[in-house]
């Protein structure tokens, strides 16, 4: 095995956080700004890229690393937490936003798996976060996805995060699932992704779920979020107070005064 062997455990229900525990010199890596607290003993470093490659093609593998990152919009750096004591230790992760957090056994997925942009959180040392570029110029250009998607290779555990519920799928060979763009999370490399036109003039400009939805085609496992980041930021930027003070609800006459009876009291 290449990667290190790390237990875990998940906590928490709607606002999930992960504990690793972590054998004497065992390392985990993860994405800046998702620790939460750790054990007494434990170094935490910056390090370029995931670190899989960190001892091997010296100055140019570690920029070559580093590189995939920004290309998958995320952080040139990572963090990597190392058990410097002579007894199991423990870190935390904690998911950036309401959701599940989803334990990734590369093992059991033969070795890849592929995922959203920003649904990394953290993973054993070994662990190797690169790049997937679409093949299919309208997947890239309307999948919702971009033409880059994240992929977790090697033989370790990793953890992924999703928002709101998490819907798992086994897929049969050639069964379809049909999916708005921005709600999947991940799949196995044997399922083919691809997008299709909604159609229907009513249904492209009315129906409020844009033109085209995404294609999942088996055989392969996918996991499938019920509420994409991107919803959640839409919903609450829709009902921001706009200038003046007014948020999307306050069309009422009775304004400030009518907060003041519904019960929504912000003082």
């Amino acid at each position: 095995m290449q990667a290190h062997e790390i237990d875990y455990q998940i906590f928490g229900e709607e606002m999930q956080y992960v504990e690793i525990e972590l054998d004497p010199q065992e390392i985990v890596v993860a994405e800046a700004g998702s620790f939460m607290m750790m054990d007494n003993g434990i170094k935490m470093e910056t390090i370029f890229g995931d670190g899989s490659g960190q001892d091997q093609g010296g100055v140019f593998g570690k920029l070559l690393s580093a590189g995939k990152r920004v290309l998958t919009g995320e952080s040139l750096f990572m963090t990597a937490y190392l058990n410097q004591n002579n007894a199991k230790s423990k870190v935390c992760f904690a998911s950036p936003y309401p959701g599940k957090i989803i334990p990734i056994d590369l093992r059991q997925f033969q070795g890849k798996f592929i995922c959203q942009k920003d649904a990394f959180l953290c993973a054993a040392k070994g662990v190797s976060v690169g790049i997937e570029f679409s093949k299919k110029l309208g997947r890239g250009l309307f999948g919702g996805e971009g033409f880059i998607m994240q992929k977790l290779e090697g033989d370790g555990m990793a953890f992924v995060h999703s928002g709101g519920t998490l819907a798992k799928r086994e897929l049969a060979a050639g069964e379809v699932l049909k999916v708005d763009t921005g709600c999947i999370v991940g799949f196995t490399k044997d399922v083919d992704y691809d997008i299709e036109f909604i159609g229907g003039i009513k249904n492209t400009i009315f129906g409020g779920e844009g033109m085209f939805y995404a294609t999942l085609r088996g055989p392969g496992t996918v996991y499938i979020q019920s509420l994409p980041f991107s919803r959640l930021a839409d919903r609450i930027i829709a009902s921001a107070p706009r200038a003046g003070g007014s948020s999307k609800e306050e069309g009422s006459l009775l304004g400030g005064i009518g907060r003041l009876l519904d019960g929504d009291n912000r003082f």
